[in-house]
């Protein structure tokens, strides 16, 4: 696993459980996979320059906790214990700020297309192992970006196969094959 430190990142209020996984999905420039542009937008260091749709990201301020590429590769940007700042303005179960209580899990993928083998198999790692560290956080709380803010966005959409998920899930294992940035 690869540790990239964001700036964009801030404590979480205290006292508050972590108790929602959002599933995401991001390519950059929209389309293209691989490249160091997912890095740089969540480093704050992303060039408006470097392809003409990167203008309207100019000055954005978000990250995430975790991002799997198309390989199943895992890089993590905020420890867990922190608030990524991935979600937005979204609700869940009728509580706001989801960002507060929630772990952002990036998949590398586009709206309609489908994902990975191994971005499955590594999800269901990552997942099992914060269900594991994190005792509120159960399989009925992994969402996606689309259910915490449906007026908004779309992904990890489509193309994401929940049933497979929900499948790998029930018999993946903690993923030990790296360690997780919790402080």
């Amino acid at each position: 696993m690869r540790y990239l430190p964001s700036p964009h990142a801030d404590d979480r209020p205290v006292g508050g459980a972590v108790d929602l996984l959002v599933v995401h999905a991001i390519s950059l420039p929209p389309g293209a996979f691989g490249g160091p542009f997912v890095d740089d937008l969540f480093l704050g260091r992303l060039d408006p320059e470097a392809h003409p749709f990167f203008r309207q990201l100019a000055g954005l301020r978000v990250s995430a906790h975790f991002l799997i590429d198309r390989t199943g590769a895992l890089t993590q940007y905020v420890p867990v214990a922190k608030r990524a700042w991935h979600a937005g303005r979204s609700v869940w179960l009728g509580r706001e700020s989801c960002n507060d209580y929630s772990v952002g899990v990036e998949l590398e993928g586009v709206e309609h297309g489908e994902f990975t083998p191994e971005q499955y198999s590594r999800l269901a790692g990552l997942a099992r192992t914060l269900m594991d560290a994190l005792p509120a956080l159960t399989p009925e709380r992994i969402v996606g970006h689309r259910d915490i803010a449906p007026d908004r966005k779309w992904d990890p959409g489509s193309g994401f196969d929940w049933e497979h998920f929900r499948a790998r899930l029930r018999w993946a294992h903690p993923d030990e094959s790296h360690s997780l940035v919790w402080e």
